[in-house]
């Protein structure tokens, strides 16, 4: 029968963790994807529709014209710069590019879920860290976690889904001691809504150091979640690999025209980050003074590190047509909204018996 399975799949897709997007609930305020609240710019929006005209023809493999406009913007050369299907695609390309099967890439925990993921599908094996109880990167643990079979470390700053941070001083002296033949990969997703000045920005780094990469992305910030585009800079025989093992045409030629439109555009989208991190303040303030624990924050989202009740959280706020992202044991990951979505998850959580 052809449901019959006849060619033996991969044995270790069995305990290969699922993706869990946001949910989307049809009349539901959505705040469970870190999604910006704002469609793209009329600016962004006409390049879209132009680049639309030309959807007949193969995009441009190596998003030249994207990657020429990231080597001004970054100040870096254009030989360090890979484009991918996402930050997220980059990072199992990364994977991919470094580790030989059992070699492993070392992580906090919790951090971003697609880590262990892209790892697994990699063939390579996941070294999860804890986080401190202050829900931060414990670099020290982390450093003493290395073992000559090490090939990656992320360290996502800030870091999904808690929003805390690693500061400059500490930063630098991880990487200091970091072997220089293991690669760590900064993922900074939510770099534009950093506004703590003792928070480094990874590109001094991977303009500098042999064995640091920094990727980011398009879809948060720059609002084209949808579009699925984000870059990698760092080392150039690291690019070099990474862009050995990309996807053919992965990067549409929609989003890389939305891209550099977006980029064009920046000071506009950057002013609705700050619109952004003024309601995140107001958030986790009004939070606090409910008696909820919110770690502080410089992402586009708070964290609830609410343990056992996080699901219970959760049902509580689709009960009141609210959709968050809960991590089961582990807490509770809530976007920053309109002011008008944020006051209506503000009033559900202060219903919330505890």
């Amino acid at each position: 029968m052809p449901g019959t399975p006849a060619v033996p799949t991969r044995a270790d897709l069995v305990s290969l963790p699922s993706y869990v997007p946001g949910r989307t609930v049809p009349g539901a305020i959505k705040l469970a994807s870190n999604e910006v609240p704002g469609g793209p710019l009329p600016s962004v929006a006409a390049a879209i529709a132009q680049a639309a005209a030309l959807v007949n023809r193969y995009p441009d493999l190596g998003a030249q014209a994207l990657v020429s406009r990231l080597s001004r913007e970054l100040d870096v050369p254009e030989q360090r710069i890979a484009v991918g299907c996402g930050s997220v695609s980059l990072c199992q390309q990364i994977v991919q590019a470094l580790c030989e099967p059992g070699e492993e890439a070392l992580f906090a925990w919790r951090s971003f879920e697609a880590y262990p993921i892209v790892t697994q599908v990699a063939n390579a094996n996941s070294v999860r860290v804890p986080l401190t109880d202050a829900h931060v990167h414990d670099l020290d643990a982390m450093l003493a976690a290395i073992t000559p079979r090490t090939k990656v470390v992320f360290v996502c700053n800030p870091n999904n889904p808690t929003g805390t941070v690693v500061r400059r001083a500490e930063l630098v002296r991880f990487l200091d001691a970091v072997p220089s033949n293991v690669l760590v990969v900064l993922d900074e997703a939510y770099h534009e809504f950093v506004t703590d000045p003792d928070v480094p920005d990874g590109m001094e780094f991977a303009r500098e150091r042999s064995n640091v990469v920094v990727v980011r992305t398009f879809s948060k910030a720059y609002g084209l979640a949808g579009l699925r585009v984000g870059y990698a800079a760092g080392p150039e025989y690291v690019v070099d690999a990474v862009r050995k093992v990309y996807v053919a045409f992965s990067v549409n030629a929609l989003a890389q025209a939305a891209a550099i439109a977006s980029l064009d555009a920046a000071g506009e989208l950057l002013e609705r980050c700050k619109e952004i991190v003024g309601e995140r303040v107001r958030v986790r303030d009004s939070l606090l003074a409910a008696g909820f624990e919110v770690p502080e924050t410089q992402a586009n989202f708070v964290w609830l590190p609410l343990g056992e009740r996080a699901l219970e959280f959760s049902e509580h706020a689709m009960d009141h047509k609210i959709v968050v992202r809960p991590f089961a044991g582990d807490g509770v990951r809530v976007t920053i909204g309109t002011p008008a979505e944020n006051d209506q998850f503000l009033e559900v959580a202060r219903s919330f018996r505890r």
